[in-house]
């Protein structure tokens, strides 16, 4: 028998939307006259407030800051997290004015449309809906509105560190898939050691920048022929691409350093352990093969892969509910980005991907389609019921 729904209102829902939009919340990090959050959350706070959330803001510093909301059970059910991030990308190139969020066509535009602010209207929306509605749940239901998920994800890692949930919903963009597994990164350095010299004398010159084409090169094949080879059924192979090289100190003068930055995208069942190895192996591999070859070798920045088995509570709670609200099966798949997901599920919170449709993502031209938002916000609300029981 389908469960009854609980409509959100479409009208409050376009309205919190547009006006998320509407506020400039940059990542500082990667553009330096981003904002931050600050704004953003406070603006947020206010809503959750007028719901009847318990709120909590952490002060991260330099104007980035989250923002939690407690809405408490009356017992004996489980906890579920809503996470959304605040924070968005640039708006360098953009056609349209980013932060005048226009609604033509079923679709409402502006940066941070889609990634994520759509994703934290629904949070909104579907916790105002449950509410209204006077439904009690017998489980804690736990919003983390975050920031700097765009960069280094400061505020996932510091909610993660004070927050504890049964699972965690994370409404990043998934075309209302249910996304159980994506792809993690390491980001690594290397310095490669040349030998300064006149141009002219090659008896006495040692070429750093050589050397890093010879070991990309090395990389190049060794993505042809070993990361190629590994697969998962969600999201394909790993992969590893050249980032940033820096090296040289005149025309004229051979380059006595190079530095390489490249990033491994990773699979589940990848460690960083186990990239580092490999890379250290070419390494020690073109040593033996070059008398003069000497290079440092960094590990500096990790993120792990997601993988969450379609058999966990929260995983077939969220795919009944989207079969309550939309009359057949969800569609599961895959990232082959990096989302706050692996955070929490790192910390023992299993956590899933699942969020509205549009296109755009980081893009000169960002919209969701606001029908997604509303079937999202739908889903949610059931989800929150059936599972916080």
């Amino acid at each position: 028998m389908k469960r009854r729904l609980i409509n959100p209102d479409s009208k409050k829902l376009l309205d919190d939307l547009q006006k998320l939009i509407s506020i400039n919340s940059v990542n500082p990090d990667l553009d330096q006259d981003g904002p931050g959050e600050r704004e953003i959350a406070i603006f947020i706070k206010d809503l959750v407030s007028k719901i009847g959330f318990e709120i909590t803001l952490q002060d991260l510093g330099d104007n980035r800051i989250n923002l939690t909301a407690l809405l408490k059970g009356t017992g004996g059910g489980r906890t579920l997290m809503l996470n959304g991030h605040m924070d968005t990308v640039d708006t360098r190139g953009m056609t349209i004015d980013p932060f005048d969020p226009v609604f033509i066509d079923g679709k409402v535009y502006g940066r941070g449309s889609l990634d994520m602010k759509a994703g934290i209207a629904a949070i909104l929306s579907a916790s105002r809906a449950i509410v209204n509605s006077g439904t009690k749940l017998k489980g804690d239901l736990l919003l983390t509105f975050v920031a700097d998920e765009e960069y280094k994800s400061i505020g996932t890692e510091a909610a993660a560190e004070t927050c504890h949930a049964d699972g965690a919903i994370i409404c990043e963009p998934t075309d209302m898939k249910l996304v159980l597994a994506h792809k993690g990164f390491t980001w690594e350095r290397i310095v490669f050691h040349g030998k300064a010299a006149h141009g002219s004398r090659p008896d006495e010159g040692v070429d750093a920048i050589t050397h890093s084409g010879i070991f990309l090169a090395a990389l190049d094949d060794f993505q042809r022929k070993v990361l190629a080879e590994r697969k998962h059924p969600l999201l394909g192979s790993p992969s590893v691409h050249a980032s940033l090289i820096a090296g040289g100190i005149g025309i004229s003068t051979y380059p006595d350093s190079c530095i390489l930055e490249f990033e491994r995208r990773t699979i589940p069942g990848e460690t960083p352990e186990g990239v580092k190895e490999e890379i250290e192996s070419i390494l020690l591999e073109l040593g033996r093969k070059y008398p003069d070859f000497m290079a440092d070798h960094e590990q500096y920045f990790v993120r792990n892969p997601l993988e969450i088995d379609e058999g966990d509570r929260l995983v077939k709670c969220l795919g009944g509910s989207w079969e309550n609200v939309m009359g057949f099966p969800a569609e599961v798949g895959g990232f082959s980005g990096w989302a706050d997901s692996a955070i929490l599920n790192d910390k023992g919170i299993p956590a899933v991907n699942f969020g509205p449709a549009g296109k755009g993502l980081h893009a000169a031209e960002e919209y969701v389609e606001f029908q997604s938002v509303i079937d999202c916000t739908k889903v949610l609300a059931d989800t929150i019921i059936t599972y916080c029981s």
